[in-house]
């Protein structure tokens, strides 16, 4: 680590302290030429992968947008802001976990889908309506009687 002082590269830690919360590390530190003292913070960085659309462009992972997306199919259903922001989590979680640097927007909206299915069956279906493109009723009363049916359920 360089001294921020005098930009020698060799420094002592002479204190070492994990925060409260457990996600970041203080370290007090001492420089050997100059002698002065400086404080560094550690924290994890998690880098979300890069979503791919299906035009081939890429862009940054939008927790914003994940959540307007959600919010919308979610829109005047009896589903609780903790219920929604578990589902969020769990989605990010999956996200990261995949360890790939980057994924298809595809496959975020299967899993968008997943939680949408675990909480709201309508909110289901508004947003498989517009993520599949529905072209006409059939698919629609498709989608329904995989809910009604229990024989057609996976």
């Amino acid at each position: 680590m360089k001294c921020p002082f005098c930009h020698h590269e060799d420094t002592q830690v002479l204190d070492t302290r994990v925060s409260e919360e457990g996600d970041a590390i203080r370290r007090r530190r001492r420089c050997n030429k100059c002698d002065k003292r400086f404080t560094t913070h550690e924290r994890i960085e998690l880098v979300m992968p890069v979503i791919v659309k299906k035009n081939g462009s890429r862009t940054e992972f939008d927790g914003g947008k994940l959540r307007a997306s959600l919010m919308l199919a979610l829109r005047k259903r009896p589903v609780s802001a903790e219920s929604l922001d578990e589902a969020l989590q769990k989605i990010k979680e999956q996200l990261l976990s995949s360890g790939e640097r980057e994924v298809i927007s595809g496959h975020v909206g299967e899993l968008v889908m997943q939680e949408l299915k675990r909480l709201d069956k309508i909110a289901y279906i508004r947003f498989a309506s517009v993520y599949k493109s529905f072209e006409d009723v059939a698919e629609f009363q498709h989608m329904i009687e995989e809910f009604s049916d229990p024989a057609r359920k996976k």
